[in-house]
């Protein structure tokens, strides 16, 4: 498996709940999406706060500009739309036949273990002729102590400065 190399494209503080990074240019995507029927549905919890909500909108944008996936949806288990079977729906109206459902959650609660699935249940129901797959949610990915990390390094470097 080919190493991807990230740098930082900004420095956003670490409270902030939204880091971005790009690939350098020695791993930038194939000018051709990868699978055009494959749509992704990002979900993530919901909140009041809009601008919670657009952590995930942004997300959702990085990785249409990666052109790996046709589609690329985010949807919200509450609170906020369009919820997972509006995003759903969302998906195949663009072309979607695979859907590959994507919990944005760090542990596996209730909402991952039961309500997404629920979710998933609905929609084949609905859409008998698409394929909609649950992700493991991001959880303990190796990739995450490397996020961790970059966090601490960064507000480690803020409270020697001050």
């Amino acid at each position: 498996m080919t190493e991807r190399l990230w740098r930082k494209r900004s420095a956003p503080e670490c409270a902030m709940p939204f880091i971005e990074y790009q690939m350098t240019s020695d791993t930038n995507p194939s000018p051709e999406i990868r699978s055009p029927q494959t749509g992704v549905l990002l979900i993530a919890h919901g909140s009041r706060r809009k601008e919670a909500n657009d952590d995930l909108v942004r997300l959702a944008e990085l990785i249409t500009r990666r052109q790996e996936y046709g589609v690329v949806q985010e949807s919200y288990l509450e609170l906020a739309p369009p919820t997972i079977v509006d995003g759903g729906r969302i998906c195949v109206e663009r072309g979607a036949t695979r859907v590959l459902m994507l919990p944005y959650f760090l542990s596996a609660g209730v909402h991952v273990v039961l309500d997404l699935e629920d979710a998933r249940k609905q929609l084949a129901a609905e859409f008998p002729n698409v394929q909609f797959e649950l992700c493991p949610h991001l959880g303990l990915n190796p990739l995450m102590a490397d996020i961790v990390l970059a966090c601490l390094e960064e507000g480690n470097s803020k409270s020697t400065t001050v």
